[in-house]
């Protein structure tokens, strides 16, 4: 099994390192990196905290050069850490051709579901920094609006839109909110997967445990396998940022559609504002019309009740 060694650096050899490394790095750099290069078969990333991290086939033959190193510069052996990669995975998930998949509109009250899946090649990688797509978390509404139709337009993906009326068709305590959107995700991952596409990962957001997500998809006919489960997603692969942006545009647009119909603006999120318009919609529009634009089993139904 590949390992992943590490140890703290002097800053006489971290001199040495910056200098060794200079015509050896990469393009782009991890957060709180000084530097990630590449040393033949092995990754080297070099932390402002002076951590220095050797991955890949030939790591322990670099860390144990870089340790003699210390040891000819301080004339001391810097601590031994030996991690195994499935205890903290170091894998650079960020330089890599994968299919990701994120989803929108669990935690709002109005609107959908949306789940998209992305698939992003390595060489699309400078398209999608120079939108915007590396910092998605830091994107604002309009700025999504802006940048999505883009990648509508260049990057492969699949979208399911799962609008109010079916989700409160279908919830209950057997089939809650996670199992919803893992067979979502397991739907929009088949659709790009059966494309035979050449990626490295398939990348989900994680909202639950590997072993409890399959559990969701049991009786599913056919479930997307080898799916690397992180936390943050979007932050380490842009194939998982690009789904993030086209799920949150789509949904902004059925937001959008709904206040257009209803001729009231229509809030996101859960909050006291989402349950007076919750309480206006249902005095001015009846509750068939509320049962098909929110998600009945959040507590802003009670809350509205309780208004009336």
């Amino acid at each position: 099994m590949q390992k992943t060694f590490s140890f703290k650096v002097s800053d006489k050899l971290k001199e040495e390192l910056l200098e060794h490394f200079q015509d050896k790095k990469r393009d782009k750099t991890p957060q709180y990196a000084l530097f990630q290069a590449n040393e033949e078969d092995t990754i080297v990333t070099l932390y402002e905290s002076n951590k220095i991290v050797f991955q890949g086939i030939s790591s322990d033959i670099d860390y144990d050069y870089w340790k003699q190193k210390e040891y000819i510069l301080t004339g001391k052996y810097p601590e031994e850490k030996e991690k195994k990669e499935e205890k903290k995975d170091n894998r650079d998930y960020y330089f890599t051709s994968a299919i990701g998949s994120d989803e929108v509109g669990t935690g709002d009250y109005f609107g959908p579901i949306v789940v998209t899946s992305s698939y992003v090649n390595k060489k699309d990688l400078n398209f999608l920094e120079n939108l915007g797509v590396k910092d998605s978390k830091k994107l604002n509404d309009e700025k999504i609006i802006k940048i999505a139709p883009e990648l509508i337009k260049n990057i492969k993906h699949k979208t399911i839109v799962l609008n109010n009326k079916d989700y409160n068709d279908n919830y209950s305590k057997d089939f809650n909110m996670n199992k919803i959107k893992a067979i979502l995700h397991n739907k929009v991952l088949l659709e790009l997967i059966k494309e035979d596409l050449e990626y490295d990962y398939i990348i989900v957001d994680q909202f639950a445990k590997e072993k409890t997500y399959y559990s969701y998809l049991k009786d599913s006919k056919s479930i997307a396998k080898n799916i690397t489960f992180l936390t943050k997603a979007e932050e380490k692969n842009l194939a998982v940022a690009v789904a993030s942006i086209i799920s949150r545009y789509i949904f902004l647009k059925e937001i959008k559609r709904i206040s257009n119909e209803l001729n009231i603006t229509i809030p996101k999120g859960a909050s006291n504002l989402v349950d007076d318009i919750g309480k206006k919609i249902l005095l001015e529009k009846g509750e068939k019309t509320l049962y098909n634009i929110v998600k009945l089993n959040f507590k802003n139904t009670q809350k509205i009740k309780d208004l009336l």
